[in-house]
């Protein structure tokens, strides 16, 4: 049997995770909390929240380097 390669877009990560279906943070792998409307990794700070005039998933990913 061969292996599968299974790959997953930004776009499919990012509706995972404001679905709930992930809880792991885009950007270092921990888990996510909710905060009110908007996801948020208490490890590097990462914030994923929805946005009335983001794209068509509504989700704008704000994040700031260390």
């Amino acid at each position: 049997m061969e292996p599968l390669a299974f790959n997953r877009t930004l776009e499919q990560e990012l509706l995972a995770l404001s679905r709930g279906v992930s809880l792991e943070c885009l950007v270092c792998g921990e888990f996510v909390l909710r905060r009110g409307d908007a996801l948020a990794c208490p490890e590097c700070g990462s914030v994923l929240r929805a946005e009335a005039g983001a794209a068509e998933s509504g989700l704008q990913l704000d994040l700031q380097a260390g």
